[in-house]
């Protein structure tokens, strides 16, 4: 079953503890089309908003998360979601996990707690750009 959301409604969480990397990050996926995109400083403040989203009908589709924060990282946030009560839209939202580090341990750690990919900064629009759509394309979402 293919689901379709407009590109207007199609809704990403950016994560990061770096103001600039999240201005970025929002600026790649404006020049890919999306407009619908929230920010968040830390997995904490990320979770809380994901929960807020969900609960008000207007749920996020997408989170692009840094792995190295305060409060809560990467990895923590993805563990949160990931052992959510089975049923919860947000135990299967697709995150991508963004990082300046490529240690081999981490992509497995990432994997391992079952994050859509992992990608290493720096990074392009081409490269976040593929990333989602291979994304989309294997979870039969259609973003028209």
């Amino acid at each position: 079953m293919v689901t379709t959301i407009k590109r207007e409604e199609f809704c990403f969480l950016v994560v990061d503890d770096f103001s600039t990397m999240r201005r970025i990050i929002s600026g790649l996926l404006r020049e890919l089309g999306f407009k619908k995109i929230l920010e968040a400083e830390d997995g904490k403040a990320a979770l809380r908003q994901l929960e807020l989203s969900a609960e008000s009908g207007e749920p996020v589709h997408f989170v692009l998360s840094d792995v190295n924060m305060p409060v809560m990282n990467g990895f923590q946030l993805l563990e949160a979601l990931r052992t959510k009560p089975e049923g919860d839209a947000l135990r299967t939202i697709p995150v991508l996990l963004v990082t300046a580090e490529g240690r081999k341990e981490d992509i497995i750690r990432a994997a391992q707690l079952g994050a859509t990919g992992y990608i290493v900064k720096p990074f392009n629009k081409d490269t976040v750009g593929d990333k989602i759509h291979l994304t989309l394309k294997n979870r039969n979402i259609l973003v028209d």
